[in-house]
């Protein structure tokens, strides 16, 4: 059987775009194994309760009689617990911060379509919303507890995490501070 060029064109480019899916689908970049979603950032409506804080950017809650690690989606702070680094500069008053705000507080958990359930060490990721009101990953990044952080795609609220950072920069608040770190953690 003889195929003109136009049909090889056409099996070569539906192999590709396939190649294509399966390596995008391997590495995350369709949550659950789903198909691409437009969708935004959602929740259960649920506020589950904080158990306790582990540093900046992680926390521990109770999600349905279960204690979940939480990681919150487009932040870090500065390192206090990992045991192969030094404590960084402000990461204690970032884990401060994180332990005044959400100790003995309730959170809503906001999910985000665009990333993976649970990281690669098991943490849940999320977006953290205190049940007085306080979009807690965005707060950190204002207020100079933590940087912005893309992990491997664009989230959700990612250009408004690049804009808090910026604004956080530009006052010199917390770890931009050059009496602090000067952003140098």
């Amino acid at each position: 059987m003889y195929l003109t060029t136009r049909e090889k064109n056409k099996i070569f480019s539906l192999i590709f775009a396939c190649v294509l899916v399966l390596i995008l689908w391997k590495l995350g970049y369709f949550p659950s194994g789903g198909v691409a979603s437009s969708q935004t950032a959602t929740s259960t409506g649920e506020y589950y309760d904080v158990v306790r804080v582990v540093d900046g950017d992680t926390f521990v809650a109770s999600v349905d009689g279960k204690e979940e690690k939480v990681r919150l989606i487009g932040i870090n702070t500065p390192e206090t617990v990992d045991p192969r680094k030094p404590v960084q500069c402000f990461g204690k008053q970032a884990s401060d911060e994180a332990k005044k705000i959400l100790e003995g507080k309730k959170v809503l958990l906001e999910s985000d379509p665009t990333q993976s359930k649970y990281d690669k060490y098991g943490r849940l990721l999320a977006y953290a919303h205190t049940n007085d009101g306080i979009f807690f990953n965005e707060f950190m990044i204002a207020n100079g507890y933590a940087y912005e952080y893309t992990y491997d795609v664009p989230y959700e609220y990612q250009s408004d995490f690049k804009e808090k950072e910026s604004e956080a920069r530009a006052a010199n608040a917390g770890l931009w501070n050059p009496t602090t770190c000067g952003g140098k953690f």
